[in-house]
């Protein structure tokens, strides 16, 4: 079945900048998300279609792509680990719901706060315990060409919120235990009732007293102050494939912040970020390097050695080649991401000229120059000047 595409989905031209982009995405969210359409697998297919375009069109690179090529640009990446690694194949509910929490889910990407209260907020809305989550954590993580080219397995230290030795990470003091809110009686939202000129309305909205858990701590731990959560540290691996770019991203499951008084920790989210290089410039999967050679070399041709991407290769000029030619070398550039094969390496060659001449090297210059091979060519007409002589002027 051929997918649909996606600014259609979304409700947006193709012009659209990323806020608009984010908002339509919000609104389709809000409509299609399953906590709103319980047991509608039509609402969840829609769910999943409005996160599977967002998760392109939000990111530059992917929407470039999708602009230039359609579905087909994007090869086997879509909205997966790391901006788009994975592909949709996988991209199933449980990936849309995490998309949608990580840039809707609250402060710091949590699992509680304004969206779900919008959601859950106004009219006969469910009553629920709200499932505590931890802050999902983004951290930027610099990376050479080099560790871009062959791919890198990095060891990092992230400062987070880890789950509290003493009480496991339930925020109660050793024998003692939570109980049941009385505000909101176990039920995490609490109800009113106001008269406006439509009539009554029914609000619900979070428990204030237990948080929307249902529960509350009468004898809280001494070490978290019933948190159930301190500040720690973890050191966290990140393999990292070859072809990643600036902005791509990839998501630890669970390494993010531990959630308050137990539940599931947030992701992090580790976003590339790449290294100046010192010879090579990357545009897309080819790179571009200057190779300063000798005018007779350019005159006469030659073979050179070239720096690759870890390493040297042998490079060979063509005789006449001019200064700010570029030669191309097949296949070493950075590897593509999503399907086989490397980009290409440019090689644009600058000609060195000698500002330091002996006499004998005068000598031989001036009798070269007599030479017919050294004079340069004259400068062909311009457009004027061959309107000039059609003219007679």
């Amino acid at each position: 079945m051929s997918k649909r595409d996606y600014y259609e989905i979304l409700g947006v031209d193709k012009g659209a900048d990323e806020a608009a982009i984010k908002s339509a995405y919000r609104k389709k969210a809000m409509k299609y998300h399953p906590d709103r359409n319980p047991g509608d697998h039509t609402a969840e297919d829609k769910f999943k279609e409005a996160t599977e375009a967002y998760e392109v069109l939000k990111d530059q690179q992917k929407r470039q792509m999708y602009d230039q090529y359609g579905h087909a640009g994007l090869g086997q990446g879509g909205a997966g680990g790391f901006g788009g690694g994975q592909g949709f194949e996988g991209f199933d509910l449980s990936d849309a719901l995490r998309a949608f929490m990580r840039d809707f889910g609250g402060s710091g990407g949590g699992g509680g706060g304004s969206v779900f209260e919008e959601m859950f907020g106004m009219g006969g809305g469910r009553t629920r315990q709200r499932r505590n989550r931890g802050e999902d954590l983004r951290i930027r993580v610099k990376l050479t060409l080099e560790e871009i080219a062959k791919g890198v397995e990095k060891k990092v230290k992230v400062n987070r919120l880890v789950a509290c030795n003493t009480c496991g990470g339930s925020g109660v003091a050793a024998g003692s235990s939570k109980k049941t809110c009385p505000q909101c009686k176990g039920h995490g939202q609490v109800r009113t009732l106001s008269k406006t000129f439509l009539g009554t309305v029914q609000q619900v909205t979070t428990c204030n007293s237990c948080r929307g858990t249902g529960e509350i701590i009468a004898d809280a731990c001494k070490t978290c102050r019933g948190e159930g959560r301190v500040h720690g540290s973890s050191e966290v691996s990140i393999h990292i494939p070859a072809g990643v770019s600036a902005g791509n991203y990839m998501t630890i499951d669970g390494m993010g912040n531990a959630a308050p008084n137990g539940g599931e920790s947030g992701d992090l989210i580790a976003i590339f970020e790449e290294v100046e290089h010192e010879h090579f410039e990357r545009h897309g999967d080819n790179i571009i390097c200057n190779l300063p050679i000798s005018f007779i070399t350019a005159a006469m041709g030659g073979t050179v050695n070239v720096p690759i991407l870890g390493g040297m290769a042998k490079l060979k000029i063509p005789a006449g080649s001019q200064p700010g030619k570029t030669l191309k070398m097949r296949g070493k550039g950075i590897p593509h991401l999503h399907h086989h094969g490397h980009g290409d390496q440019l090689v644009r060659l600058v000609v060195w000229v000698p500002t330091k001449l002996s006499s004998e090297d005068k000598v031989m210059l001036k009798k070269l120059e007599q030479s017919e091979s050294f004079v340069p060519p004259k400068a062909n007409k311009s457009f004027f000047d061959k309107l000039r002589d059609s003219l007679g002027v």
